[in-house]
């Protein structure tokens, strides 16, 4: 499971990725081995949570995967 997290000024992160097995901060950077994980897993089908924790799903989950470097 993954979720979005907040910048210091309350907006959504768009560089990084929060896994909440162990709390990792994953930069989405290509050459990160867990970054690449991190859109497999998503891609099939592992919960993405929103920054309050809410799943994300639908078309806000298909947008989210298209914005992904």
């Amino acid at each position: 499971m993954f979720q979005l997290i907040l910048d210091r000024n309350g907006t959504v992160n768009s560089n990084w990725i929060k896994r909440l097995s162990d709390g990792a901060s994953i930069p989405f950077d290509f050459n990160n081995t867990d970054y690449q994980q991190f859109k497999k897993d998503i891609q099939n089908g592992v919960v993405l949570n929103d920054a309050s924790g809410n799943p994300i799903t639908g078309s806000d989950l298909t947008t989210f995967i298209g914005t992904l470097p």
